[in-house]
């Protein structure tokens, strides 16, 4: 008992016990995370529970041994400004640590959450770099409150500095910010995606190369690359040719031809010319459709689907000429308009 009390009466001794102490549940707290944790998620048919274990498992071992540091290092009674100093150093390396694993299980939530099913789609793969830097934005925002507190630096004064300054920044970056929060929705609400093909209010028709926080980019059908403010493109009705079910777009071909003309040929001849074209689905199959009578002709429109919208203007100049060639040979007459002018003599004086 009295060499207990002689041990446990000197600074020195003592704190080395707490240090043994601390490295001794450390040890512990590894063989429980890698042997009865360990065998008890194996059992499980998901690898996220592995995953996490696998995460947790440095960081406990380190705050369970730097806490008995931090213990030890209060009974030895050192200056205050030196206790200050290595206080400080210990609590930062904890939240440094603590750090660093809550960014790889955020991006580990964020990657889980990606792949579940549709009910789940605001985290899709497009937009986990969003999420991913959102979620670093705020962990290391938390891990600079906390090194502040670490250190008794005064909190409220840079809060308030921090207020300022981002009222600052809101008013002189209004446009930018804007920009940033509708490229936010256009990710989420997701109205096109990298590939798709789209139409603006403007008329540009393009497509879609690249979808940026700030700014999405179109490439035309000229190669020139349009960048378009994300602000601008939010508030724009966009046609997106590539939207729907599936990639396939239909396209209609009006066709007009004279009064009298055999409208049964018509249709067949139509018909095969949109059959033998290499670029016209067979499912689902052309159709003929007669929409009107018209002032000088009769209207019939062509409709057939192709497989992706970038065949838009080739297949439409294809079955054109095709059309134009077939009704000469057939001799279906196309008409155009025609005006009568009369020119009456002027009457002599």
């Amino acid at each position: 008992m009295d060499l207990i009390k002689t041990v446990l009466s000197n600074p020195y001794m003592k704190a080395l016990m707490i240090v043994f102490a601390s490295v001794l549940a450390a040890a512990i707290v590894k063989w429980i995370f890698g042997g009865i944790l360990a065998r008890a998620v194996k059992r499980s048919k998901t690898t996220f529970d592995d995953n996490l274990l696998d995460l947790l498992n440095k960081p406990v071992f380190y705050t369970v041994l730097l806490v008995g540091i931090d213990m030890a290092i209060h009974t030895l009674k050192f200056p205050d400004n030196l206790q200050y100093i290595f206080v400080g150093l210990i609590k930062t390396i904890v939240i440094l640590i603590w750090t660093g694993s809550a960014w790889k299980f955020a991006t580990m939530i964020l990657r889980e959450l990606s792949v579940l099913p549709k009910s789940y789609k605001i985290v899709q793969p497009r937009t986990l770099p969003l999420f991913d830097n959102l979620g670093k934005i705020i962990i290391f925002s938390g891990a600079f409150y906390f090194l502040l507190l670490a250190w008794d630096l005064n909190i409220t004064a840079w809060l308030a500095s921090a207020g300022i300054v981002g009222i600052a920044i809101g008013f002189a970056a209004k446009d930018s910010l804007a920009n940033l929060f509708a490229g936010f929705f256009i990710m989420v609400d997701a109205p096109y995606k990298v590939g798709d093909f789209i139409n603006l209010d403007g008329g540009e028709r393009g497509k879609i190369t690249d979808i940026g926080l700030r700014s999405t980019r179109m490439l035309t059908r000229d190669d020139v690359e349009i960048t378009i403010p994300n602000s601008v493109i939010a508030g724009s009705k966009i046609i997106n040719e590539s939207g729907g079910p599936n990639l396939k777009q239909r396209i209609r071909v009006s066709v007009g031809i004279a009064y009298g003309s055999d409208i049964d040929l018509v249709r067949e001849t139509l018909l095969d010319i949109a059959r033998s074209n290499s670029y016209v689905q067979e499912d689902p199959e052309p159709r003929v459709r007669f929409r009107e009578f018209g002032e000088s002709q009769l209207s019939f429109q062509l409709l057939f689907w192709i497989a992706e919208p970038v065949l838009r203007g080739r297949v439409i100049d294809q079955l054109n000429s095709e059309i134009y060639r077939k009704f000469k040979e057939k001799e279906i007459e196309i008409p155009f308009p025609q005006r009568i002018v009369h020119i009456r003599p002027a009457k002599e004086d």
